[in-house]
């Protein structure tokens, strides 16, 4: 008994994760995404822009208006949007915003939630949104608590994926919708290479030239290449207990929405 202990304690140890092209130890990644999303927390907006060249925002409102079914006639509808608040600038934008939708935003980088935090008073959205600190592999909620679990180009970024999305289908309702938008692998052989051409030969440069930092740059459009394919996303998603689950492909693969129901 000792020694099967002593060998579970060993290979938790060595477990590894990908961080970008590294290989760092899994308890270790957490903290330098950490750092990354510290570095950029202040010019994600405009980031995004430039390396998207504004597609994120069709993207995010593509993304939010797969949740319009979720409008129940007057009772209220609660969604955990878990890192990078992609609602925030998309629900304004689509209308889909109104009395009965609560909205959590979850993520565990402080940085990250001040910078939302000031958006949503912005936007004036700050009695309809509460703000929570917390990992999203431990989430501090009971079972059955939401409508709707989002999260847009965070997961490839979370050490333990298939932790965090069974506790995704514990902290929803029965009927609740698991939605997740993230980058994904491009169908087209061609258009597969342009596109990493263009991710790895300007998108460091750009971090470089607008936010004094390649470092963070290069994690992104590294973790990105290291990522999931849809298939293999799906099947976590379908592990985790997901029922009728499925992707969406927008512009041939190079980002996807994926979706599941608890049932």
């Amino acid at each position: 008994m000792i020694k099967q202990l002593f060998k579970l304690r060993v290979f938790t140890f060595c477990q590894e994760a990908n961080f970008g092209f590294k290989k760092v130890k899994l308890e270790e990644k957490q903290e330098h995404v950490n750092q990354v999303f510290h570095n950029v927390a202040n010019n994600y907006d405009l980031m995004n822009d430039l390396m998207s060249v504004g597609l994120h925002r069709c993207w995010k409102n593509s993304f939010v208006e797969e949740l319009g079914q979720l409008k129940n006639g007057d009772q209220q509808i609660r969604v955990l949007d878990t890192q990078h608040f992609v609602f925030l600038k998309s629900i304004r934008e689509i209308n889909l915003f109104n009395e009965n939708l609560k909205i959590t935003v979850l993520d565990i980088n402080q940085s990250m939630l001040d910078v939302g935090q000031k958006r949503a008073n912005e936007l004036g959205y700050q009695n309809q949104i509460d703000f929570v600190c917390a990992n999203a592999e431990e989430l501090p909620f009971e079972p059955n608590t939401f409508d709707a679990y989002t999260i847009a180009f965070g997961i490839r970024n979370v050490p333990r994926i298939p932790k965090a999305v069974g506790e995704a289908h514990r902290v929803l309702k029965q009927g609740g919708k698991f939605q997740c938008l993230e980058f994904s692998k491009v169908q087209n052989p061609i258009l597969s290479l342009a596109n990493q051409f263009y991710q790895f030969s300007f998108i460091p440069a750009m971090g470089q030239l607008v936010a004094n930092d390649r470092h963070s740059y290069q994690y992104l459009v590294e973790s990105i290449e290291k990522f999931h394919s849809q298939q293999e996303l799906l099947k976590i998603i379908e592990e985790a207990g997901f029922r009728y689950a499925g992707f969406k492909n927008y512009m041939d693969g190079v980002v996807a929405v994926h979706f599941g129901f608890k049932l």
